[in-house]
């Protein structure tokens, strides 16, 4: 019998209000439910956009288990995470900047630094196009896509670019964030003509609406507006010092992400100027009041979250809960779906077109995403001859299913993704 995804519950609020009907969103319980409703009526053959071949489920378990075993040996998977990334070409960039930080840096001290890379960091990780890499000069590696980002803004993070004080370079405030211009971005991304990064300018606004929201949110993210100041906030660290019996539930991180960061996201998402940030209008979507018609997926604060278990784990916090949140809805994720033959567009240009990210047909391939994963994690167990103990979803996707997306996207057209989405850098 497999273990069903843990979920949290919807929190008990006034959804014919804007705030309530926010905060109702902010929920993996909303996620998975209105994503599962949406493959429902795909699998009753009532999408205009899809079908679902659940016999190729097989084919995308296989495709996954085998990614897994070839990355992963022994099965002694870790956690998608940004802190991956920051691996790549063999390297522990997270030993370096523990080196820099010094030997007697404790691991209060660490785990903020280690917070304001990862936020930061992941903020800058939307898809970086096909043309765009990164050299790393202490190496002499090329990276490109998620790994060059990665790479990339770990080196822009150790120069200090996102810190306001030069005495402090290794940390990432509010002031510091504010002044991030485009140009400067570019050139700790080696841009140019020549190596064009896709969506550059909305990475560059995104970095300073974050500023703003930290430097509004002292009582959150301290005087200098530090994201690592959450370190404090979940591990009821005061003064530095960290309680032995510190714990807290992921879900919780994740709702107090999705509370505090609202305001960085694009304002067309909103509820009468309330902003939901990656959250979409998709007409098969019922909900309570004005919830209605909206599909919630907060890729980019789950991938967050995912990417900091490991900072609080370093430091001794117990994080619980982990499978409390959902797949992440994005190229890989999906393209291994699409790939595989397990969402099957209608429409004869689909992998041809140029969609939006809000198109209704790219929110319901993200639900779709979410709602399969679900069911294809467990098949991934058996094959594998996993408990979800051992292996949360957190690691079905980093052994996994971004691998495998990324393995069939090579083998069938050189890598690119199978569908074509205008991005401004702050979604895909």
């Amino acid at each position: 019998m497999t273990q069903a995804p843990i979920v949290s519950s919807a929190p008990d609020t006034d959804t014919r209000a804007p705030q309530g009907a926010a905060a109702h969103l902010r929920s993996t319980r909303a996620v998975r439910e209105r994503a599962s409703g949406l493959l429902a009526r795909a699998r009753a053959d009532q999408s205009i956009w899809f079908t679902i071949d659940d016999a190729a489920m097989a084919t995308a378990a296989d495709e996954v288990a085998a990614a897994t075993k070839s990355r992963y040996p022994g099965l002694r998977i870790p956690y998608h995470s940004r802190w991956r990334h920051f691996e790549a070409g063999g390297i522990d960039r997270r030993a370096e900047l523990d080196r820099l930080l010094g030997d007697d840096a404790t691991a209060y001290t660490r785990a903020r630094a280690h917070i304001d890379l990862a936020l930061v960091s992941v903020l800058l990780d939307a898809g970086a196009g096909p043309d765009w890499k990164y050299v790393e000069s202490a190496s002499g590696q090329t990276f490109t896509r998620s790994e060059g980002l990665g790479v990339a803004s770990f080196h822009a993070f150790t120069s200090g670019l996102f810190s306001s004080n030069p005495q402090r370079p290794l940390q990432a405030d509010a002031a510091g964030l504010r002044g991030v211009i485009t140009d400067h971005l570019a050139r700790a991304f080696q841009v140019s003509e020549a190596n064009p990064l896709v969506g550059l300018a909305g990475r560059a606004t995104l970095l300073r609406r974050l500023g703003e929201v930290l430097h509004a949110q002292p009582e959150v993210y301290g005087p200098d507006g530090r994201p690592g100041a959450l370190f404090d906030e979940m591990a009821n660290a005061i003064g530095g010092e960290i309680p032995p019996t510190a714990e807290f539930e992921l879900h919780d991180l994740l709702e107090t992400l999705l509370a505090t960061l609202s305001g960085i996201w694009p304002a067309q998402n909103a509820i009468d100027g309330v902003p939901l940030g990656d959250c979409w209008r998709h007409g098969g979507v019922p909900g309570p009041g004005l919830t209605a018609g909206w599909m919630p997926f907060h890729k980019l604060s789950q991938w967050l979250t995912y990417s900091l278990i490991e900072p609080f784990e370093w430091a001794g916090v117990k994080v619980r809960g982990l499978d409390a949140l959902t797949a992440l809805p994005e190229y890989r994720n999906g393209g291994l779906l699409l790939d595989t033959g397990v969402i099957v567009p209608r429409e004869a240009d689909f992998a041809t077109r140029t969609w939006q990210a809000g198109d209704e047909c790219i929110v319901e391939w993200r639900a779709l995403t979410v709602a399969l994963l679900d069911e294809i994690a467990p098949l991934v167990r058996d094959r594998l001859g996993l408990s979800a103990d051992r292996m949360p979803l957190a690691c079905v996707l980093e052994g996994g299913s971004w691998a495998a997306g990324r393995a069939t996207a090579q083998r069938l057209r050189g890598g690119s993704p199978p569908l074509l989405i205008d991005s401004d850098g702050t979604v895909f």
